[in-house]
């Protein structure tokens, strides 16, 4: 694995500015690249370079679009596409060509471009640790990096690696730890295993002695201040729900656990997740009601044990899916019908879609789930900027499929009543119950990137993947990007 110049890494700067009534958590572009040798000579440097870690992961080629609502769900023909487009090719799995070879390669690249950047951190953070002058800093820091190197580990083994069904079908992969311009070993599945849950175990570890997302509820982390009951020393302790925090780790050693059929692990920690609590005994993670959706709060910002903020959120609504860029039927029988099951009552049907008519007087359905509220009427409470990576239904989702059949059946009733469909009839056994969850995830997490994978996970058949072209020869098996190779 080729990596960037050792050199310099790109460094930007987090903006908490006070309003009139709230604090507000801004961002900004990169601005700046500074010598390494001089950007971690300070505590600052270091907060600087790990929120440089999380511009980078909001890229296009990145979570903010490719491997959220664009490249991703084109490959399972989640949007209408035109003929011979690259949206039409790659949902053909035609991995041959070369427009989807480029996109690829680009996503490949960029996931490694954010994880060099962690490891160059990962790789000062000892040797500088007496610049550290909060107490909690450098766990807070060192924890949140390996988490999130394992984050981005995970999706590119579940994008480019085998299925696994099938684990010795598929390209082995390089799992980087090291900050440098070396090529790297690529490594077989289950020792690429060992390795994400050794990042996350220790990345736990740390950051259970410091987070303050254990002590504090949503709404405190986001409202700090010296009258508060959550006060902290520095506002990067602020706002956890906007990084890989401890539970979003646990939320993710669910998802892994899963992914690898450890399915006692995987409930074990979707369960840490559904069950934690705030000071006041309520919970920390609620599923989002009715309520929420009636807010426009579309994004569900109220259930995302990890989302990253994006200030420009409006117009990547607007480029992509207020002009109708990304589209899907024409008519109520696509969505409301074919997706939603024409319940009449799932509360996803009745918000999450809107009909726009373009110039030639073809209505089109699109999705608002990137939709915020304009910045003239938002506070603290209602900025909804924010990219899902972790929510809470999946972790529901993931105890249904893996509790033991009445217990797990509980979890998906919970979650049919929370999304208003309580009154559909109960699966009658697990398999049907397991074919109930994985329609789910292509309703819950459209536009996510999670059905995708979901699919992968079970080498699901055609027949099972809606909107698959008949034309399809379904194939989760992509080639290594032609980046990777070495001539």
């Amino acid at each position: 694995m080729k990596q960037i110049n050792k050199s310099i890494i790109t460094a930007v700067v987090l903006l908490m500015a006070m309003l009139t009534s709230c604090n507000k958590f801004l961002d900004v572009q990169p601005k700046t690249q500074i010598p390494e040798e001089l950007l971690f000579n300070s505590e600052a440097g270091f907060k600087d370079a790990l929120t440089g870690v999380y511009i980078l992961a909001k890229h296009a080629d990145a979570y903010g679009k490719a491997l959220t609502f664009a490249d991703i769900e084109n490959i399972i023909s989640g949007w209408d596409i035109t003929t011979n487009s690259f949206e039409q090719q790659i949902g053909l799995f035609n991995y041959s060509d070369a427009r989807v070879i480029t996109r690829m390669n680009a996503i490949f690249s960029q996931q490694y471009k954010v994880i060099a950047h962690i490891n160059a951190i990962l790789g000062n953070i000892d040797s500088k640790k007496e610049v550290f002058r909060t107490k909690g800093m450098y766990e807070l820091i060192k924890g949140e990096c390996l988490s999130f190197r394992a984050y981005l580990h995970f999706d590119l083994m579940r994008l480019y690696g085998p299925s696994p069904v099938d684990p010795g079908k598929g390209n082995q992969l390089a799992y980087v730890t090291e900050y440098s311009n070396q090529l790297n070993a690529h490594i077989g599945f289950s020792e690429y295993k060992e390795k994400i849950f050794k990042d996350l175990s220790e990345g736990k570890q740390l950051l259970k002695s410091v987070d303050p997302i254990l002590n504090f509820s949503m709404s405190e982390l986001r409202y700090p201040g010296p009258t508060r009951r959550f006060n902290p020393a520095d506002l990067f302790f602020a706002y956890r729900y906007l990084r890989m925090n401890y539970y979003a780790s646990t939320a993710l050693e669910a998802r892994a656990h899963l992914w690898y059929g450890d399915k006692e692990l995987a409930l074990t920690a979707a369960r840490e997740v559904i069950e934690a609590k705030n000071a006041d005994g309520t919970d920390k993670f609620p599923l989002a009601t009715s309520a929420v959706y009636a807010s426009k709060n579309y994004p569900l910002t109220t259930e995302q044990i990890f989302g990253m903020y994006h200030y420009n959120l409006n117009d990547i609504f607007s480029n992509n899916f207020g002009n109708a860029t990304y589209r899907k039927g024409t008519t109520a029988n696509t969505i409301t019908t074919r997706l939603y099951g024409n319940t009449g009552t799932d509360v996803r049907e009745s918000s999450l879609w809107s009909v726009i008519t373009l110039g030639n007087g073809s209505n089109n359905y699109v999705m608002r789930k990137y939709l915020p509220l304009a910045e003239s009427s938002t506070d603290a409470d209602t900025d909804y900027k924010q990219i899902p990576m972790l929510r809470t239904s999946e972790m529901y989702l993931i105890a249904a499929e893996t509790a033991p059949f009445a217990d797990g059946l509980t979890y998906f009733k919970q979650f049919r009543t929370i999304r208003n469909i309580g009154q559909l009839a109960a699966p009658a056994d697990q398999a049907a119950l397991y074919s109930e969850i994985i329609k789910e995830y292509r309703k819950e997490f459209y536009g996510e990137g999670q059905a995708y994978y979901a699919y992968k996970r079970i080498n699901a058949p055609k027949s099972v993947i809606l909107f698959c072209p008949t034309s399809a020869t379904v194939n989760y098996i992509m080639p290594m990007p032609t980046v990777e190779v070495i001539k």
